[in-house]
């Protein structure tokens, strides 16, 4: 945005009007030895389609970003804790995280975990699919 000397919400709005958006892919955990369904996920603008189909509305918890001594861990411990209480409630959850130790022992604590940086645009563009 700075670049062209526009706002990041203009570029987005130019970028989508152009037909220009990313796709989600799953990342493969067992390196293409088997076929395999994971909720880890992430988003690139190097593919045509998606890994997988959006069914239902989910509801969008927002980790703390990149490790940082002293304070992901406890924001990534209310992550999880806000998570099974979602769970509990019935509810369908998405995490955005860019940090994997977050749910490492937990994998299976929301239904899908995307490992992504905790900006505007990627939390924007994962709302919207």
């Amino acid at each position: 945005a700075i670049a062209v000397k526009s706002t990041e919400l203009a570029v987005r709005k130019y970028r989508i009007e152009c037909n220009i958006i990313p796709y989600v892919k799953q990342i493969d955990t067992v390196a293409a030895e088997w076929p395999a369904s994971t909720n880890y996920l992430y988003v690139t603008y190097n593919a045509n389609s998606h890994d997988l189909k959006f069914d239902g509305n989910h509801i969008m918890v927002l980790g703390s970003g990149v490790y940082r001594i002293g304070s992901s861990v406890e924001f990534d411990w209310c992550a999880v804790g806000c998570l099974r209480e979602l769970r509990n409630l019935g509810k369908k959850t998405i995490m955005v995280n860019y940090n994997p130790e977050t749910v490492s022992t937990d994998y299976d604590m929301c239904d899908r975990l995307y490992f992504e940086e905790i900006s505007f645009e990627v939390v924007m563009d994962i709302y919207n699919m």
